[in-house]
């Protein structure tokens, strides 16, 4: 890796370079650090009247912080939130890493593209629509229901969308990118030397799995735990095309918040998701043992 950006500077030049720099140094400073400082500050700062922004009552407080704390709802869609997120992390990664392995080390020649392929064609579609896909798939005379009935499995149709099944299911689907290829650029570096060694040494394959595929793919692993969490902790159109009343996301909260022009509230719950976000990635990294340099590479 070092290598190819050390040639990769030496074609580029020091134009190249220097613009390179300045564009990725001005989309971090613009788009993402200062949007953050602002939405801290409004944060820390009482809902006032427009006449009354910057006067003697606009002074920093924790009362919008407070209120999280004290509302009981909220703080219950808060956890169900983050609970529900670890149900997606949990069954993209019980799905993906088979996948993952297959690609990287079963599948051979033109088969990982057609697989591949397979993977992405469904991604060039908005996420809005492939969710709209999926709440025709699981609505009462949708296709599930339809061919359950057929099946004489049920006799009347069933509410999937009751309670956070369809959610789950539809975010599980919509996020499986992200975190099979992590996992998948990992393991495709792995000798395929080592495994055919401890096989002919007798190890069995869930033994093989335990002590070097998985090792070795805690990198992948931890990157697409912290990445699937985020996307599924942050999302919003999800819960309101799949969900019901009772599958209220913490997000739908802090839309409802900004939609009602109560930006500070708003600002003050978008943080303390943030923050989840922030220390969930540091819980992998401990979890799996691996430092931040260690997911760059």
């Amino acid at each position: 890796m070092r290598d190819f950006w050390n040639n990769a500077i030496r074609d580029l030049g020091k134009i190249g370079v220097s613009y390179i720099i300045i564009t990725v140094g001005a989309w971090l400073v613009f788009m993402i650090l200062i949007p953050q400082l602002i939405m801290l500050d409004y944060s820390f700062r009482p809902m006032l009247a427009l006449r009354d922004i910057g006067g003697p009552k606009d002074v920093y407080t924790l009362k919008n912080y407070i209120v999280f704390f004290t509302n009981k709802l909220h703080m219950a869609i808060f956890f169900k939130t983050i609970w529900s997120s670890l149900i997606v992390t949990s069954a993209a990664l019980a799905i993906c890493y088979p996948i993952a392995f297959y690609l990287a080390k079963v599948a051979r020649g033109g088969k990982v593209g057609l697989l591949m392929l397979g993977l992405i064609i469904p991604y060039w579609i908005n996420e809005l629509l492939r969710l709209f896909a999926w709440q025709i798939i699981l609505a009462d005379s949708g296709i599930m229901n339809q061919l359950l009935i057929f099946l004489g499995v049920i006799a009347d149709p069933i509410n999937f969308r009751a309670g956070n099944g369809a959610v789950v299911l539809g975010m599980t689907y919509a996020y499986i990118l992200f975190m099979v290829f992590p996992i998948y650029n990992v393991m495709e570096s792995l000798d395929r030397n080592q495994l055919d060694a401890a096989r002919d040494l007798g190890a069995s394959w869930l033994r093989i799995h335990r002590k070097i595929v998985i090792p070795y793919s805690k990198p992948g692993i931890a990157v697409g735990c912290t990445m699937t969490f985020m996307l599924a902790a942050g999302t919003v159109a999800a819960p309101q095309l799949l969900g019901s009343p009772s599958s209220f996301w913490f997000t739908q909260v802090i839309n409802t918040n900004f939609e009602c022009a109560n930006w500070n509230q708003g600002a003050a719950y978008a943080t303390l998701l943030m923050l989840l976000c922030i220390i969930f990635m540091f819980i992998m990294l401990k979890i799996f043992k691996v430092g931040l340099k260690e997911l760059t590479q």
